[in-house]
């Protein structure tokens, strides 16, 4: 589509249109379609934090009290009302902005009656979650801006530029974490929880007094049975079978052949991991048992984690599809696609603890800076499953750990209210980009934006628009198209 401006229209010339032929061309009244945005918002963002909310509360496990429900039902109303007070302000500001300026320019088209909205929903929320809002926002304001540059030629992409992004964001987020900034409560943060199961505990800062302690119990196990490797780390159990008169399990004859063939198999494992432990390990190494051991460990791990979250997300997604006619389930699993998280994260943790311990075995020491190097090469485990939208999170976490710490060390200034900025800058972009190039704009969040308005924003007219030379309608039927929604007023 043609990406220059119009040569006739200036672009911060006005457009001679009024907000019922822009805005609100279902009604003529400018309240009764703030009020209608507003109601369908509220109902809406009730729908969406109750549910959000409620499997919080649930995934707790335990029996809530009264001020846990006090708390979740607080908590309910306040992010309703800050959602619902973005669709509410940026409804009136279109209307009002028309009315004081008299005209529409290609800013208050979208862009600022979508920032001022944000300026006084996002106060409504909660500071504790301002920033995961903010980082949201911004991750999608990034990818939106980069598509409205290459449409422009102003950019192209680059090939493995995500992975490179991320590879270099997490060798970031890797030093911090084994560096121990994370251990202050000031800058403690979810990500280091999710890096402490990834990579394991044996990496973090301070970890070398729970490494020694596994050594030490696993080689007193050792000694207890030396010759039989395959008791080790079973000895009491042993022990008490054969003082209650009942032989152990391992000497038991099974008159089953498969049930002596999986024991046989099993005291064959057991050996095998044992030998596997009892490999060479380095002094500066913090993990107990072998390298091997170690790298192999965290790989499975891994593996079996990815593979696990990838069966269960595709049951639960095809599950209509699995009741109506059981045979489809070997078509949902059986499929390479289905391995790839799996490898994904098993090759990213073995890929980095391998490194690590190389690096400790050629260097003789363990250094945080190590973790670098480890990143950026466990970062190429993310070809296996690219995705743009994880790229871009971890690189603006990196981003503010990287901010909050500048600040602690003095090398940055604290800014009051940056969060706040950013995520009504990148609102602004969000709102201007789906109503004058919603091609560019990520089909997930069309979508969430349709469902919040009622199908509104698809129904705002966009022929007016069309004197930027953005062939504004043309994108629009093309979003709808792929996205699969209707312009149609809800409600």
């Amino acid at each position: 589509m043609p990406q220059t401006f119009s040569k006739f229209i200036p672009i911060a010339a006005p457009i001679p249109t009024t907000c019922v032929d822009y805005v609100h061309p279902w009604t003529d009244s400018c309240l009764q379609a703030i009020c209608g945005l507003y109601l369908y918002c509220m109902l809406e963002s009730l729908r969406i934090y109750g549910t959000v909310y409620m499997v919080t509360l649930l995934m707790k496990g335990k029996i809530p009290r009264k001020e846990d429900l006090r708390k979740t039902i607080c908590g309910i109303v306040q992010s309703t009302a800050f959602l619902s007070g973005t669709g509410f302000g940026y409804s009136l500001f279109l209307c009002s902005l028309r009315r004081v300026l008299g005209n529409f320019n290609i800013l208050t088209v979208s862009a600022i009656p979508a920032f001022l909205s944000s300026v006084f929903s996002i106060l409504i929320e909660r500071p504790s979650r301002r920033t995961m809002l903010c980082l949201y926002v911004s991750n999608v304001a990034t990818e939106t801006l980069w598509n409205m540059a290459r449409a422009r030629h102003l950019v192209r992409d680059i090939r493995y530029g995500d992975a490179a992004i991320y590879s270099a964001s997490i060798a970031m987020l890797l030093y911090y974490f084994k560096k121990g900034y994370h251990k202050s409560s000031e800058h403690s943060d979810a990500m280091y929880r999710v890096i402490r199961f990834v990579v394991g505990p044996y990496e973090e800062y301070g970890s070398s007094d729970r490494s020694q302690e596994a050594s030490r119990a696993f080689y007193r196990q050792v000694q207890n049975s030396p010759n039989d490797s395959s008791q080790s780390g079973s000895g009491t159990s042993t022990s008490t079978s054969t003082a209650s008169g009942t032989s152990p399990w391992r000497s038991r004859k099974h008159k089953n052949s498969v049930l002596d063939l999986v024991n046989q198999m099993l005291r064959a494992y057991k050996r095998l991991i044992y030998k596997i432990k009892c490999c060479d390990r380095h002094s500066t190494c913090p993990h107990p048992f072998s390298c091997l051991y170690y790298v192999m460990q965290g790989a499975g791990k891994m593996f079996s984690v990815g593979l696990g979250l990838q069966v269960f997300l595709k049951l639960i997604l095809n599950s209509k599809r699995i009741l109506s006619s059981p045979a489809n389930l070997k078509q949902v699993l059986f499929k390479k696609q289905t391995l790839n998280l799996a490898v994904f994260l098993g090759a990213f943790s073995g890929i980095f603890r391998g490194t690590m311990c190389t690096l400790r075995n050629l260097t003789g020491k363990d250094r945080a800076s190590h973790a670098i190097p480890a990143g950026i090469l466990a970062g190429i485990a993310y070809l296996r499953y690219p995705d743009t939208t994880v790229a871009l999170y971890v690189m603006w976490k990196a981003a503010q750990i990287s901010y909050n710490l500048g600040i602690e060390k003095g090398l940055l200034p604290k800014v009051p209210g940056f969060v706040e900025f950013l995520y009504c800058f990148s609102t602004a972009i969000l709102f201007h980009a789906a109503i004058l190039e919603p091609t560019n704009l990520r089909p997930s969040y069309w979508k969430f934006l349709h469902s919040i308005s009622g199908g509104r924003i698809a129904c705002m007219s966009r022929q007016p628009l069309e004197v930027w030379g953005l062939n504004t309608t043309e994108s629009l039927k093309k979003v709808l198209e792929q996205t699969k929604t209707v312009p149609v007023v809800y409600f």
